[in-house]
């Protein structure tokens, strides 16, 4: 039986040797290239720092991809047909679910620290061709990357969880994108208040904007700590399913 180590090691080993994780990767910096581009074309005040904020903030918009990336870690081996062979190797389902959380929390982590680099030099691009210059040290700046790191993290480890229950690749891909796309903002229509505690709206709270600090969007810790409870929740949710269900 393999180690936890080896487990982990594993789950890196099939992300460098597939192609699709790397399509998503090279997606998400093309999104947040594209954001911020779209920060500075709309005619926003380069001088303002929110406009900055902003700029970043689409740090956290790649948790959508740390979300797909999350989902094909155990939806992806249902569609090529290895989880047999996963589970033949380590019959201890527990362990290989976990050894694929803890792999792409850290995933999630890369995928955010990334998306900062990218982010910092578009930034800095654009506020260059507009006269300025960008200021590391801003107020707000670090709180912002670290908040979208953690909603990074969070997703990532939900989608393990979405990956778990729904097992079909498209549909737990197609799912989640249904829900961010269309449900949460359904259910803002419907129940305001409500709609604040779902996870994207969560998520965004995490972005530290202050423009967003209004009473329909939950501070950043409060955003944070509702994060965490759907990562557990989800984690439990893949730990559960995976130790009951046969694989075939």
């Amino acid at each position: 039986m393999r180690t936890f180590h080896r487990l982990i090691g594993d789950e890196y080993l099939k992300l460098r040797t597939t192609r699709s994780p790397f399509v998503i990767i090279g997606a998400a910096q093309l999104v947040v290239i594209l954001g911020i581009s779209g920060v500075f074309v709309s005619g926003r005040d380069p001088f303002d720092s929110e406009t900055v904020l902003l700029a970043f903030s689409h740090i956290g918009i790649v948790s959508i991809f740390s979300l797909m990336l999350g989902i094909t870690a155990v939806a992806g081996e249902y569609r090529n047909k290895t989880v047999t062979d996963t589970y033949l190797a380590t019959p201890s389902r527990g362990r290989v679910v976990g050894a694929k959380i803890v792999a792409y929390a850290v995933v999630g982590v890369g995928l955010g620290l990334l998306a900062t680099l990218t982010a910092s030099a578009a930034t800095a691009i654009w506020l260059d061709a507009k006269g300025t210059s960008l200021d590391i040290g801003m107020p707000g700046l670090g709180r912002t990357v670290l908040g979208c790191l953690v909603w990074n993290v969070c997703f990532a480890a939900v989608g393990v969880g979405v990956g778990a229950f729904v097992r079909n690749l498209s549909g737990a891909v197609a799912g989640a994108l249904v829900w961010i796309a269309i449900v949460e903002g359904m259910v803002g229509q419907l129940v305001e208040d409500a709609s604040r505690w779902l996870p994207f709206r969560a998520g965004s709270a995490m972005q530290g904007l202050p423009s967003m600090n209004g009473g329909e969007q939950l501070s950043q810790v409060s955003g944070g700590l509702v994060l965490v409870a759907y990562a557990g929740t989800f984690v439990a949710v893949a730990l559960a399913t995976s130790m009951r269900r046969d694989v075939t």
